[in-house]
C-alpha cells in the first residue's frame, strides 16, 4: 500500500506537469490569501520553463508589476520570457469595438456617446466579458492587437473566488442572454476556451485557516457545474513553520511564565492550527495541495518572489 503522504506527493507531480500544459491559468481564492503572489511565483515558474508567458491582473491593478518591479506599461517585461498586463475594461472596450465595428471612426462614436457609455455601465456583467474577452485575446496565436506576438501562457491573476468565477462564466451568460449575433459568437468562441480543461487550468489559494479552506472546497464543488472545468491545484499559502518538538513544546509547558515562553507557545499554537486546516483541506478537496512557507515582510519583492517560485516548482 502507498503512504498517503507518498501517493500525495505523487499526485502533486503529476498535476504539475499538466499544469504548464494549458494555455490558460486562471488564479483564484479568497480575499486576501495572497493570489497576486501566486500568480507571480507561477508566471516565474512558467517563464523559467520556456514559456512565454504573460501574468494578467483586471480593474486596472498592477500588484504583481509592483513586486516584480515592471513600469506598468501594457504588455510590459517583468522577467526573460515574463510579461504583464493590468487590464483595463474601457481599453478592453475601445479594443472590442474597433475589432468588431467596420471602421474606428463608428467605433470612436460610440465611444464618444453619453448613451452608449450609460448604457455599457449599466450592463450586468459587461465589464466581466470585456476583461475575459482580452484575457481570450492574449491566449491566442493570431492576436487582434496589431503586431502584437503571441504568448505560451496567459496566468490570470483573479478577483476573489465569487467575482472569479462570475468572470469565467461572463461568456456562456452573455452567450445564453443574445441567442444570435456577433456578441453571442464571441462569447460562444471564448465559453469554449475557458470551459475546456486541455486549455484552461484553475489555481486556487488559499491560507490554512477555516474560512479560506471553507470557501475553497465551495469553489471546488461549484466551478464544473458554473464554467465546466475542475481545480487543478491548490496552492495552501503562509505555512508557518512547525519549529517545536513534542518535547521542546512539554518544557515550554512546564517552563516559568514569561513573554518568550508565552510567545513560543502561541507560535506553536498557530502552526498546530494550521496543519489541522491542512489535513482538513487534503482530506475534502479532490485536487492535489502544495504548500508555500509564510514570508516576513512589509512588501514583497522579486528578490523574495524568486525563492517561493522555486519552493512550488519542488513541489510540483
Amino acid at each position: 500500500m502507498i503512504p498517503a503522504r507518498a501517493a500525495a506527493g505523487r499526485q502533486s507531480h503529476r498535476a504539475g506537469a499538466r499544469l504548464f500544459a494549458h494555455e490558460l491559468l486562471v488564479v483564484t481564492g479568497k480575499g486576501g490569501v495572497g493570489k497576486s503572489t501566486v500568480a507571480a511565483v507561477l508566471g516565474l515558474a512558467a517563464a523559467r520553463r520556456g514559456l512565454r508567458t504573460i501574468i494578467a491582473e483586471v480593474a486596472r491593478r498592477d500588484d504583481v508589476s509592483r513586486v516584480l518591479g515592471g513600469t506598468g506599461v501594457h504588455e510590459d517585461e517583468l522577467a526573460p520570457g515574463l510579461h504583464h498586463i493590468s487590464i483595463d475594461p474601457e481599453e478592453a472596450m475601445e479594443e472590442y469595438l474597433v475589432d468588431q465595428l467596420p471602421s474606428r471612426a463608428l467605433a470612436d462614436v460610440l465611444l464618444a456617446s453619453r448613451g452608449f457609455s450609460y448604457f455599457a455601465a449599466a450592463t450586468p456583467g459587461l465589464r466581466e466579458l470585456l476583461t475575459v474577452g482580452k484575457v481570450w485575446e492574449l491566449a491566442q496565436e493570431d492576436r487582434r492587437t496589431p503586431g502584437a506576438q503571441p504568448y505560451d501562457l496567459v496566468v490570470l491573476d483573479a478577483p476573489a473566488t465569487g467575482h472569479g468565477v462570475a468572470i469565467l462564466a461572463a461568456p456562456r451568460t452573455f452567450a445564453d442572454a443574445a441567442v444570435m449575433g456577433r456578441i453571442a459568437r464571441h462569447g460562444r468562441i471564448i465559453d469554449a476556451m475557458l470551459s475546456d480543461p486541455a486549455q484552461t487550468g484553475v489555481v486556487a489559494v488559499a491560507r490554512a485557516e477555516e474560512m479560506p479552506v471553507t470557501e475553497t472546497l465551495a469553489l471546488e464543488a461549484a466551478l464544473p457545474g458554473a464554467v465546466g472545468v475542475n481545480v487543478d491545484l491548490i496552492v495552501c499559502n503562509g505555512m508557518l513553520a512547525d519549529r517545536f518538538s513534542a518535547g521542546e513544546v512539554r518544557a515550554l509547558q512546564a517552563a516559568p511564565a514569561s513573554r518568550p515562553v508565552r510567545a513560543a507557545l502561541v507560535s506553536h499554537a498557530r502552526a498546530r492550527a494550521q496543519r489541522a486546516q491542512l489535513a482538513r483541506l487534503r482530506r475534502r478537496s479532490s485536487a492535489p495541495v502544495v504548500t508555500l512557507p509564510f514570508v516576513s515582510a512589509p512588501l514583497l519583492d522579486a528578490a523574495l518572489v524568486d525563492p517561493l517560485g522555486r519552493a512550488l516548482e519542488r513541489a510540483l
